[in-house]
């Protein structure tokens, strides 16, 4: 917690504990944090040199803190200084930025970003930078960034970034990326189920793309590679390939309605429900929520019997019309077409 302010693990722990006893040595406060003496005396200086605290008049090995709200209070406003003029620096920079953005010619609103790792940061960095949107295109197959890989995600979502995430019906299929999907759910997240995206695309804050170089065909094969697209024509013709991907994609929400509810749905009659209409065979179905295929069908036929249908297309009609799921979508209920081979790796939701 006070890592933004300077000290390191054992400062905090030795102030900590000096702020909650009138004083102590250093020996004494060695034994009560389970530390080395020769670990905690150079923190006790350290302490000292940023004021935090001061030796007792009993001794010269002898601590007491300093009040918090001084000590800490000073820090607290010297950190904010260097924020503000950091703050100053960065408008100054992006005014520069700016001002080059704009002479920029056809070449320049295109950087390559060449190899695995640098596209990784490239990946991280955007997630980073994001003040308000992410939207994403997540297609099946390899991908740079695991889900699990994907930390800046977490953070991202969580100091209020909107993540708008389409991931493509066969990546869903993936071990572990309906879990990964609904955790981002649980964090605000809006994820949605296409049939099928055309390629790999992350956009932040609806002013830089980044997409991978590669045709989706060759993505697997040769060096890793990705475009970088600032304003222009060819980001413009990327919101909309997103916006349309989003429009027509099938929302994925496994939330109880009043409606579910008071029907007698559990939690498990959703999730299959909703998995079938993203278009998930029932092998799938049962492979995402651990249960074996007759279950999965059992579960269906107990469905459409309490709708009185007889088939899934009319069951996924019936569940729409009496409002059973969070969301509903306008292209209508994508159903199952055919059953679809296992994917190669299991890029999550938000991986790249």
């Amino acid at each position: 917690m006070l890592d933004v302010l300077g000290l390191d693990p054992v400062e905090e722990a030795a102030y900590r504990r000096l702020v909650g006893v009138p004083s102590a040595n250093s020996a004494e406060l060695a034994h009560q944090l389970d530390l080395d003496v020769a670990v905690v005396r150079p923190a006790l200086a350290a302490l000292s040199a940023k004021g935090l605290v001061a030796t007792s008049t009993t001794g010269s090995d002898q601590f007491v803190a300093s009040p918090p709200m001084v000590a800490l209070g000073s820090l607290v406003r010297e950190r904010q200084d260097d924020i503000n003029r950091a703050r100053s620096e960065l408008e100054a920079l992006t005014e520069q930025y700016r001002g080059a953005a704009a002479q920029r010619t056809v070449t320049d609103v295109i950087d390559v970003v060449t190899g695995a790792e640098a596209v990784a940061q490239r990946f991280a960095q955007m997630q980073r930078s994001a003040r308000t949107d992410v939207q994403g295109l997540i297609r099946s197959g390899v991908a740079v960034v695991s889900a699990a890989e994907n930390v800046e995600e977490d953070l991202a979502a969580e100091r209020g970034v909107n993540y708008r995430i389409v991931m493509e019906r066969e990546a869903l299929e993936g071990p572990g990326v309906f879990q990964n999907a609904q955790e981002a759910m649980s964090r605000g997240e809006r994820v949605r189920v296409a049939e099928h995206l055309a390629l790999r695309l992350i956009i932040v804050d609806r002013e830089l793309a980044l997409v991978p170089m590669a045709p989706a065909q060759e993505e697997s094969r040769g060096p890793v590679g990705a475009l970088l697209v600032h304003p222009s024509g060819l980001l413009d013709g990327l919101l909309a390939l997103f916006d349309h991907c989003w429009a027509t994609a099938h929302p994925l929400d496994t939330s109880a309605t009043q409606a579910a509810e008071f029907d007698g749905l559990d939690e498990v009659d959703l999730r299959v429900l909703q998995l079938l209409l993203s278009g998930l065979t029932d092998q799938a179905v049962g492979s995402q929520l651990g249960l074996s295929v007759r279950t999965v069908q059992r579960r269906v036929a107990t469905l459409m019997g309490a709708c009185d249908v007889h088939t899934r297309i009319q069951l996924g009609l019936q569940a729409e019309r009496r409002g059973w799921l969070a969301e509903t979508n306008q292209a209508g209920p994508n159903l199952p077409k055919k059953a679809l081979n296992p994917v190669k790796a299991s890029p999550g939701n938000g991986g790249n």
